[in-house]
């Protein structure tokens, strides 16, 4: 399925959680009112949800003279992988981490932390900066944006049920509804990501490895990236986790298992196995 039915289809079962989150507030008309809503949730994320995430990470875009290494690397970059010049910006936080973000390889934004610079050297940032621009090549990041936007008002509206719908009276029934609704909705707007997810960040290893050459650069920056994590938290929002290159929530157990990511160490084995493969090509 094209990244343009994937967008389309999320985009429609995203209106289908908020109508249900509608009924649960208000019946009919409630369903009536979560619509129109949903499609100007949709309408609203299509064209500004690049522009919401980054505002919610302090992010400030930089130009060549205040970044001049970053912005030559984005430069050499994307003119290998075929793409237009992206808007380049840097987060204020200390944690290692990087996104793409944007409606197309037009209108496309790379964002990293002051973290990342900081702690990696060219060979692996290059690798990280390709690894995003084959998200952007992939035309992963409008449905990627969109999915954060959504599943922010999903969890919002959720809660919104629980505490000023019917599931606030006394009956029992409705107040067992009211949870299920509460922890439910979110979680399936996670499941969503997951889904979109997972697959995609294998295939942005694969192209960001074969954009910048160097497969083990990208291999040790995500070992770096995956430690570093661990260290320094950010006061990131769960609904945009899957953006970010390694997931900026550490922990094990359960919070593993529902992760937006694969796990790092299998990446890292992929790479290195892809490594081998251009290696005997080359031979």
């Amino acid at each position: 399925m094209s990244n343009t039915l994937r967008t389309a289809a999320l985009m429609a079962l995203l209106i289908v959680l908020f109508v249900l989150i509608g009924e649960a507030i208000g019946g009919e008309q409630g369903m009536i009112v979560a619509f129109f809503f949903a499609v100007a949730m949709n309408f609203f994320s299509y064209w500004f949800s690049d522009k919401i995430v980054l505002m919610m990470y302090g992010a400030r875009e930089v130009t060549r003279e205040e970044a001049p290494e970053l912005y030559d690397i984005v430069d050499r970059l994307r003119q290998r992988a075929g793409l237009p010049m992206p808007r380049v910006y840097v987060i204020p936080s200390e944690q290692p981490n990087a996104f793409a973000t944007g409606r197309s390889p037009k209108h496309s934004a790379v964002a990293v932390t002051q973290g990342i610079v900081r702690l990696l050297n060219r060979e692996e940032l290059e690798g990280v900066i390709a690894h995003e621009l084959a998200h952007i090549k992939h035309r992963d990041i409008l449905i990627s944006s969109i999915a954060a936007t959504l599943a922010a008002a999903i969890t919002i509206l959720a809660r919104f049920a629980f505490f000023f719908g019917p599931a606030h009276d006394r009956d029992r029934g409705n107040a067992l509804a009211g949870l299920l609704m509460l922890i439910l909705a979110p979680l399936a707007a996670m499941l969503i990501q997951m889904a979109i997810s997972r697959a995609r960040e294998f295939a942005a290893d694969r192209g960001g490895a074969l954009i910048c050459g160097k497969p083990r650069a990208l291999a040790r920056a995500l070992e770096k990236l995956e430690a570093g994590v661990a260290h320094i938290p950010m006061d990131a929002n769960p609904a945009t986790a899957h953006m970010f290159i390694v997931h900026p929530f550490s922990g094990g157990g359960i919070a593993r298992l529902f992760s937006t990511h694969p796990p790092t160490e299998e990446r890292i084995r992929r790479l290195l196995e892809l490594e081998q493969e251009l290696a005997g090509a080359r031979a």
